[in-house]
Parts: C-alpha cells; structure tokens; sequence
C-alpha cells in the first residue's frame, strides 16, 4: 500500500476521535448541524486530497464542493479556520500557456480564500450594516502598509510580477484581514469562529503528538502524490522529531496551536463539562509540545499571563502561578522524562543552545545592513558581507525574526507601519473591553482573550520568519480584534442610546 494511503488511514483514525471527543463540548458553543455539516466536509475534502493524485483534480473539485458549502454557511471565518490546515500549503503554478512564465501559484489556503472568502468579501461589501474599509485607524494603516509593499516589488521584479505579489497580498493578507474583521457581529458569531480554530488545532494536536511518537510525518508523502514539491523535511531536537503535520514547519505547527490555546482561555469557559475541558487543554497542552519550538512555548506563556493579568484578582493569581512554574522546575529534575523537558526549555535548557546565539547574531548583523537602507530597505540584503556570515549548514540564510525581515525587505517605514497597525489593534481592544466593566462579563472575556492571543503572537514572531500558514493566521487574527472593538462599539451606543432614551421617558 502506498505510504500516503497508510497515512490517510491513520490520519482518518486520529480525526475522527478529535471530533467524537469534540462533539459533545461543540454542543454547548455551536449548533449540533453546524459541527456536523462542517466535520463531513473536512472529511469529503482530506479523502479528496488523498486520492485525487493531482492538486489541480483536487483543485478543481473542492472549488465546486466548496462553492456549495458556502452557500449554506452563516459564519464564512469558522468554515475558513476549520479547513485552513487541511493540508501543506505547497503551490502549484498555472502555466502561461507562453503569453508569462505563469499566471500565478495556487495552494489550499489560497483555493480556500478564494471560494470562501472572496465571495464573503463581496457579500460584505453590499450590506448596510458593514463598516466600510477605511474606517478605522487599523484599516487606513494597513492600506498604507500593502501599497508600500507592493510598490517596493518593483525594484526586484518585474510588473508583471509585481501584479502577481500584489494579488498574493490581496488574497492571504486583505481577504483574511476584511471578512474577519467584518462578518463577526456578536458573542455567537465568535464563538463558532474560535472554536473552527481550535477545533483544528485539536486535530492537528493528535496529528503531532502521532507525528512525535512515530517519528512519521503523515503529510508528506501527500504531497509528491498530488505532483507537487514540498521540503518540509525531517527535524528533530534532543533525539525526537519536531512534528509539523500540515504546516510545513515545527515552528508554525506551534505557533497555530498556541493560538488555539489563547482562544481555548475564552472558550472553555462555555464549556459546562469539566472533563471535556480538561480533556480539550491537555490535547492542545500536547500539541504545543509535539513541535518542539520554544518560541510558540513562550508565546503560549505570554497569553496565560495576559489572560490572568487583565481578570479578576490579578496579582494573587499570578503570584500563584509564579510558585507554581518555580515549583515545576525541581519537580521536573527529579521525574522520568523530566530532565529531557528541563533540557528543551528556553534560556534554561542545554539542547541547540546554539540556535539562540544564532538569533542574537542575526538582530546585531541585520542592524548594519538596515542601517544603509534604513527608510525602504533592500530586496538584495542576503547577498550582503553581514547575511553570508549567517548561512547555515543547509546553505540558507534564516531569517528567523518577522520584525527584522521586513526592516530588512521595506525598511523602517514598512517597519513602522507594521508595528503600528497592531498597535493600534491592541488599543481598540483595550478601549472595547472598557465598554464592559464587569469583570463577569462574558464579552470582556472575549477581549481578554483576544488581547493575550494577539501579544502571544507579537512576542512569538520574534523568533519565527512569516513563513508557511503563519502569517495568514496573524492577520486573520487583527481582523477578529477589530471585529470585537467594532461589536463593542456597538453595544456601548446601543446602550447610550437606550439610557437616555428612558431618561427622557422618565422626564
């Protein structure tokens, strides 16, 4: 039997036991039809997949069945969050037929985006109650920030080129980005676009944790299958793989499940089973290990503390969780398996000890190079004195920092653009959750959550270039966060409105 139908096998086995165990807990967040349509389809497409043989069969048919789906889904982002990991997001070119090189490059996410949300795109833009983009500061600023970009390809390429970056940009960064922060108006509508995230971190959890323990990735062989190129590769630390799944990446299987987890912090609470929300933590817990990559671990920790930090009693909970990590470490030194957990941790352990000095180095060389295209950077800065120094034994300079890539690629400006529109996310949240002063209050959770999810992943990207699913999901993610400023908002004028309409009443 071919090694991609064994795989399909296990891969199967695994995700139905995800959404056996899911299925109960998705009853208290969404309705049973909506899991149930969506489960079936994620099935009917990864069986496609397998043994379509061709990623332009597969194309083309989950382009139909796709376009079929959406006309019975209310909420476009959770069907997006839900199949967004379906498989490696490897490209095929359309050929030019000898008019260009070739049109474009296709891959799942972008079938995804186009069936699912472009067609949401336009049905947004039509409706009355959509705040039109370039209202809100993060809008204008993003704007700024992909017309830049694409006007900065010219010097490397050609127009034709650059109008194929520049549809890129529009499809994994502008569609993800509007329909996120548009099609989510209330409390219901987030919470079934939150859990079809977890909901497929929890697979990919089980996927990794099988991945880890078999030293057996299951998506590889799918790919040259379906005819297409994919150097994924085999990494391992401290003896073990580092399991990716379908990200491509450890890194970016880490960085996915730690998002899940900053939004399990909110929904969890709905959860009314406290063995189902065990259970659900301690996959996603798993998961977050599989990968082996510290920095999602760290950007996982940012988000507990956050989450804590802006709730209730905030000071003595963090306190306690404090004792409790200080607490954990001799535990650890003393428990089978322990000593190996000790050795992976960040700035602590003794495992590729030499993968953080390669970080310090890249900041201070990348600093020189910046500092002689410092407003728009440079499309050749590899080829600089200070990046061949960098290039590894696999003959690659890693970039492994998002802000010094794009200092680096758009200089300061581009830089600045793009630390002040999350910036400016995180102050519309901040100014949203004070719409809500009750602690209790499930909307201010939200926001809580959100918050920390959004400062996880800004602390993350330190350590990890915008690589594979990465940044689609970071910009997918500014989108619910305008979403929610935008619903609170709403509510804080509903409620203004109602109060002085009863004063006057009173009157």
């Amino acid at each position: 039997m071919p090694e991609h139908f064994r795989a399909l096998i296990v891969i199967l086995v695994l995700t139905g036991i995800v959404f056996a165990i899911a299925r109960r807990p998705a009853a208290d967040l969404i309705p049973d039809r909506n899991f149930t349509r969506r489960r079936n389809l994620w099935f009917v497409l990864t069986l496609l997949a397998f043994v379509s043989h061709s990623f332009w069969v597969y194309a083309g048919i989950a382009a139909i069945v796709l376009t079929f789906a959406r006309n019975r889904e209310r909420n476009p982002v959770a069907l997006f969050f839900l199949l967004l990991f379906l498989i490696p997001p490897a490209t095929a070119e359309i050929p030019g037929f000898g008019l260009v090189n070739y049109f474009f490059a296709l891959n799942h996410i972008r079938v995804l985006a186009l069936c699912v949300l472009l067609p949401a795109f336009f049905t947004l833009r039509k409706r009355a109650d959509t705040v039109s983009f370039g209202r809100t500061w993060p809008d204008k600023i993003l704007a700024a920030y992909l017309l830049l970009t694409s006007l900065l390809f010219l010097r490397e390429t050609t127009v034709t080129d650059t109008l194929r970056q520049t549809l890129y940009l529009f499809i994994e960064v502008f569609l993800p980005y509007y329909v996120a922060s548009r099609a989510l108006k209330n409390l219901s509508d987030f919470k079934d676009a939150l859990f079809g995230f977890v909901l497929a971190a929890m697979v990919l959890s089980l996927i990794g944790l099988f991945e880890y323990a078999k030293h057996w990735q299951l998506y590889s062989a799918v790919v040259y299958a379906m005819g297409m190129q994919w150097d994924s590769g085999y990494l391992s630390r401290g003896g073990s793989l580092r399991a990716s799944a379908t990200t491509g990446q450890a890194i970016a299987l880490g960085f996915v499940i730690s998002v899940a987890i900053g939004f399990y912090l909110y929904l969890q609470e709905e959860v009314r089973s406290k063995l189902q929300r065990s259970l659900g933590a301690l996959l996603l817990a798993g998961g977050l290990y599989a990968p082996l990559s510290r920095g999602p671990w760290i950007g996982a920790a940012v988000m507990i503390v956050v989450f804590i930090g802006t709730g209730r009693k905030a000071i003595k909970r963090l306190m306690l969780l404090a004792a409790a990590g200080a607490l954990t470490l001799p535990v650890l030194a003393i428990v089978p398996g322990g000593q190996k957990v000790l050795d992976l941790l960040p700035f602590i352990g003794t495992v590729d000890v030499e993968n953080i000095t390669y970080r310090q180095r890249l900041i201070d060389n990348a600093v020189i190079v910046i500092q002689r295209n410092p407003w728009l950077g440079s499309f050749n800065f590899r080829s600089t004195p200070e990046m061949q120094s960098m290039i590894q034994g696999q003959g690659i300079i890693d970039i492994v920092n998002t802000y010094i890539g794009i200092a680096l690629s758009f200089g300061l400006i581009g830089l600045t653009l793009f630390v002040v529109f999350f910036a400016s996310v995180l102050q519309g949240i901040r100014k949203g959750m004070r719409s809500f002063p009750n602690e209790d209050d499930e909307a201010r959770r939200l926001g809580r959550a959100l918050l920390a999810t959004l400062a996880g992943i800004l602390i993350t990207i330190v350590t990890v270039s915008s690589i594979t699913v990465i940044p689609v999901v970071y910009w997918s993610v500014a989108g619910l966060c305008v979403a929610y400023a935008q619903m609170a908002r709403r509510l804080k004028h509903t409620s203004t409105a109602v109060s002085a309409s009863t004063h006057l009443q009173l009157r």
